[in-house]
């Protein structure tokens, strides 16, 4: 825990399959979900709610579902892209210790939420802020975080019964780990390149 932050920012990596399935402490735990709990967040609406997924039948359904969106979205690459694309894994949802969905509600501290005015997605970068809160924390704790993006909300909400409303924002598997990459995953199977610091940064202007 006390690993300084800027190693932990640089060391954090979306793990696939290094979980090792070990189950995690529940004061870690704890500690986790806290730090998210602890993020900024605008008009101070903590917008967020954290349902924790370790029922295995619910994680089976969620990964079947994953892997038919896996297959929408090779469906639309080229025979190269395709090819690179079958040597990702996309997920870590059965091989992790649990799951936690991070959720929205926009109507939390409704009719006027102070700083979200002029910004409607406000309440949504707050959300954000909790994971990467989570995520950091965890990487603290020597936890692996997977964020699984390839699913279809309307189909997390029935699958959660969340209510109407309410915006599943992240499936976030978790849990120990082998170890965490030096280099991401998709840098390591050639997908993208990281841009450097210097590309990304303008002054006064664009």
């Amino acid at each position: 825990m006390n690993a300084d932050i800027y190693d932990v920012i640089h060391r954090r990596r979306d793990v696939r399959a290094e979980f090792t399935g070990a189950p995690i402490p529940e004061d870690v735990l704890h500690r986790v979900l806290a730090a998210a709990h602890a993020a900024p967040s605008v008009g101070l609406s903590q917008p967020w709610d954290f349902i924790v997924v370790s029922d295995p039948a619910v994680r089976r359904a969620f990964h079947d579902h994953v892997q038919s969106e896996r297959a929408v979205f090779a469906a639309i690459l080229t025979a190269a892209a395709a090819d690179r694309f079958t040597q990702i894994k996309i997920d870590g949802v059965l091989e992790s210790s649990l799951s936690i969905v991070v959720t929205y509600d926009p109507e939390r501290g409704s009719p006027a939420v102070l700083g979200r005015h002029a910004i409607a997605d406000a309440g949504l970068y707050s959300v954000c802020l909790a994971i990467q809160n989570l995520w950091l924390a965890a990487t603290a704790e020597r936890l692996g975080v997977g964020w699984v993006s390839f699913y279809r909300e309307q189909h997390l909400r029935r699958l959660l019964d969340i209510p109407a409303g309410i915006r599943p924002v992240a499936w976030l598997c978790l849990g120990p780990v082998t170890h965490l990459e030096a280099t991401p995953d998709l840098e390591r199977h050639g997908w993208r390149h990281r841009r450097t610091l210097s590309a990304a940064i303008h002054h006064d202007r664009w």
